[in-house]
């Protein structure tokens, strides 16, 4: 039997690892506070924005851009890094 995702589906497990990622993100008072700096986001633009593909690609970004927290997330989320990888490659198209 074959298997194939829709766009729907890769879409769906993306934005679930990118949301995932960011409560992760935000456990971390250090961590949430150097999110906000290096993207230049707010608080209140991070909750108007979290449904939106590019606002979780930029979450998964910050994690892609230093390898100790993506390594950190990813196990603690239960999922390999390149698969954070790959969710912001598909919030991207």
């Amino acid at each position: 039997m074959i298997v194939t995702d829709t766009n729907a589906e890769i879409e769906d497990d993306a934005t679930t690892l990118a949301l995932r990622a960011l409560i992760w993100t935000l456990s971390d008072e250090r961590r949430a506070d150097r999110l906000l700096a290096l993207t230049g986001l707010t608080a209140e633009r991070l909750r108007e924005g979290i449904a939106e593909p590019s606002m979780q690609s930029a979450i998964l970004a910050f994690l892609e851009n230093h390898e100790p927290d993506l390594i950190a997330c990813a196990d603690a989320i239960g999922a390999a890094p390149g698969a954070l990888i790959e969710a912001r490659r598909a919030l991207d198209a």
